[in-house]
């Protein structure tokens, strides 16, 4: 009895793993699909996650690898692993595949001619974020009747975008095409996918008009021209589309008014029209849009007084920005009975008045920028804004013309802009003394006082704030010497600074001008150059040179005041100087030759000083004559008229010229600069007019 229940149990197990085997056997993937990915995977390599495919396993079992219950390769889902190289046909072979996920590698080159051609079974195709280039319509000759998702963003496509893909593809709900290198007009043909939900072409190079047949898609709820050169009007038609959520417009050449009744789209969450040629008032309507989140239409040519506008019913927007239009009146009440808002935007305006106590019911504040207006009452508005808690970006600059800045030290306590990380103030031509009650602002990152009258002394304390990496103090009438302690400028003193431990997006872009550049838009603030710039003031004395140990420090202009002394050697411990401007001082001694090894120096100005001897020659010193001017005692290098071994010439001590001496240059100073652009494009005359640096925060311009 025993022996026969032993038998049985020996049969029992030799059955089951003759069934394991065979089952085994019988799930084993498609020679065909196995090998296509054998040989997929031998294309591409990966040093941050390998693939670790064996041919010795069953691929139905791989990993991002997905089967059907014919054991056929239906889902290929591999995103972010770090893929290099390029992409072969045999990816042709997976015929029954659904799914496909190659997105956010670093695969490159061309992808293999008609590709996609006998993959009719596919669903989903995200190839988005990589390196891939080439003509997209030839690879893409024929898709699957069953597409419904296709994403090339983020990669270098050229051509025009394939105007056959809703003729193929009727099925499809999200087209991907921004980020690549497209030119041409958008297609017509996008009417004939009836279920069209989401249509990105953004940061191309695309124009024309939007083709009329993109109204007909009652589906859509998002669409992202965004970046182009697309132009027209936004034709009323778009009132037919009244799922639409989304509307990104901004950065082309976009005119006509905007619809008058846009706001019968009853979903509408974000409308940008930022950056184009809208003119005419802002639709009264669009105050019905009560799902309103992000409205944006800053550098336009809209006008009106925004004061009658009723914002009260906007009670889910979260960021607005009307800068650099015409718009006129007061900052309107209504819009503090959007408690949802934290950015808001009003730069380049022609608003006036003052800012009301009501704003700090804004409980989520966290981002104002009223730049470029003529507000008043500057000790009112910063005691008030005080109490806006959660207030992290502040800019005020080019307002309160003429008034007295606070400067004691106890007219905003210890509780005041406890989060605040950006105060911008330059260009309102404040008098008074250095605002002692800055002191209270621990978390600031980066101040601009530029273009004011401010005098006194740069205080001691200045240098302990722990997150400062960013001080504009130009162009004041600071005087004394400028002190910098052993453990000063902490945020500036290595590559760990603090200032880049928490990068944190801005609600709204920044834009700093600078001399003989475009401005530059900031949407993050670790993006901005750890600097200090002082030029245009009295300040004396010798460089100090514990300057040397602010290692993370990119930009330096010390240039336009009275700093006598030699320019200390160990300024060669700023590896990551880019700009070092020191002209227009009265420092003496040679250019120290180890500043050779500044290797990130692109530009460098010790011009009307009392300089002599040799100029540099190695590393990064191929810099204009210019760059040395009005230093008689200077020789060799690009000097090649001034030899140093015929040198002979008297020293000359620089004088200050009439349109560089301080108080007669700032009143001179170009209006349309100091309060702003007032156009979308500014001229290329305007800005080379700009000689000397003005940096100044506001969120208009491009």
């Amino acid at each position: 009895m025993l022996v026969s229940q032993s038998n049985n149990h020996l049969i029992f197990i030799l059955l089951w793993y003759s069934f394991t085997i065979c089952h085994q056997q019988a799930e084993a993937c498609s020679m065909q699909d196995q090998q296509s990915l054998i040989t997929f995977s031998e294309s591409i390599t990966s040093s941050l996650n390998p693939l670790n495919w064996s041919s010795s396993s069953d691929c139905c079992f791989w990993e991002g690898i997905g089967c059907d219950d014919n054991d056929r390769v239906t889902r290929l889902w591999i995103p972010s692993r770090g893929l290099t190289g390029n992409i072969p046909s045999s990816l042709g072979n997976l015929t029954s595949l659904t799914h496909l996920n190659i997105s956010h590698n670093l695969l490159s080159g061309f992808l293999p001619t008609g590709i996609f051609s006998s993959l009719s079974s596919l669903e989903i195709i995200d190839i988005s974020s990589n390196r891939l280039k080439g003509n997209l319509s030839a690879s893409v000759v024929s898709l699957g009747s069953n597409l419904t998702n296709f994403n090339a963003s983020n990669n270098g496509f050229t051509g025009h975008i394939p105007s056959f893909i809703c003729t193929t593809s009727p099925l499809l709900k999200s087209l991907d095409f921004s980020r690549n290198i497209f030119d041409g007009e958008i297609p017509v043909g996008l009417g004939r996918c009836s279920n069209l939900e989401v249509f990105q072409a953004d940061c191309n190079n695309l124009y024309g008009l939007l083709p009329a047949d993109i109204y007909s898609l009652r589906s859509l709820v998002a669409i992202s021209v965004a970046a182009n050169g697309i132009s027209g009007t936004i034709a009323e038609d778009i009132l037919n589309l009244t799922n639409l959520r989304i509307i990104e417009l901004n950065g082309n050449f976009f005119s006509g008014k905007i619809p008058q009744n846009i706001g019968k789209l009853p979903n509408l969450e974000q409308l940008h029209l930022q950056i184009n040629n809208f003119s005419g008032s802002l639709p009264e309507s669009l105050m019905n849009c009560t799902k309103l989140e992000k409205l944006t239409i800053r550098g336009n040519n809209l006008q009106g007084n925004i004061s009658r506008f009723d914002f009260s019913r906007l009670v889910k927007l979260q960021i607005l920005d009307l800068g650099n239009n015409h718009f006129t009146g007061n900052l309107p009440q209504s819009l503090f009975s959007c408690k949802s808002l934290t950015a808001l935007g009003v730069a380049s305006n022609r608003l006036k008045g003052e800012i009301s106590p009501n704003i700090a019911e804004l409980k989520s504040l966290s981002f104002l920028c009223v730049s470029g207006n003529n507000f008043i009452n500057v000790l009112d508005t910063l005691r008030i804004l005080a109490g806006c808690k959660k207030l992290e970006t502040l800019i005020l600059s080019n307002n309160f013309y003429g008034e007295t800045l606070p400067a004691e030290r106890s007219f905003i306590g210890p509780s005041g802009y406890s989060n605040l990380q950006v105060l911008a103030l330059g260009g309102c031509n404040f008098s008074g003394r250095f605002p002692e009650w800055l002191f209270h602002v621990k978390s600031l990152r980066v101040l601009d006082l530029s273009y004011n009258k401010i005098t006194g002394r740069i205080p001691d304390w200045f240098g302990t704030l722990p997150t400062l990496f960013y001080l504009d103090l130009s162009m004041n009438l600071l005087s004394g010497e400028f002190v910098v302690k052993y453990n000063n400028f902490p945020a500036l003193i290595s590559e760990g600074s603090p200032h880049r431990l928490n990068q944190s997006y801005l609600k709204l872009p920044v834009f700093v001008a600078t001399n003989n550049a475009p401005r530059q838009q900031y949407n993050e603030l670790a993006d901005l150059p750890p600097a200090i710039y002082l030029n245009g003031n009295h300040l004396s004395g010798n460089i100090p040179v514990e300057i040397s140990r602010l290692q993370n420090l990119q930009n330096l202009d010390l240039s336009q005041n009275n700093f006598s002394g030699n320019i200390p050697s160990e300024l060669w411990n700023l590896r990551n100087l880019e700009v070092l401007e020191l002209s227009k001082n009265n420092l003496s001694g040679r250019i120290p030759a180890s500043l050779q090894s500044l290797n990130f120096l692109a530009k460098f100005n010790v011009s009307y000083n009392n300089l002599e001897g040799p100029i540099p020659t190695g590393g990064q010193f191929s810099f204009a004559e210019c760059s040395y001017a009005g230093n008689p005692r200077l020789c060799g290098g690009i000097l090649i008229h001034h030899p140093c071994s015929a040198q002979s010439v008297p020293v000359a001590r620089h004088q200050d010229t009439p349109d560089m001496n301080h108080k007669n240059f700032f009143n001179s100073f170009p209006e349309g600069l100091i309060v702003g652009f007032s156009t979308v494009f500014p001229s290329v005359l305007a800005i080379q007019a700009y000689r000397h640096r003005r940096i100044l925060f506001y969120t208009n311009g491009q």
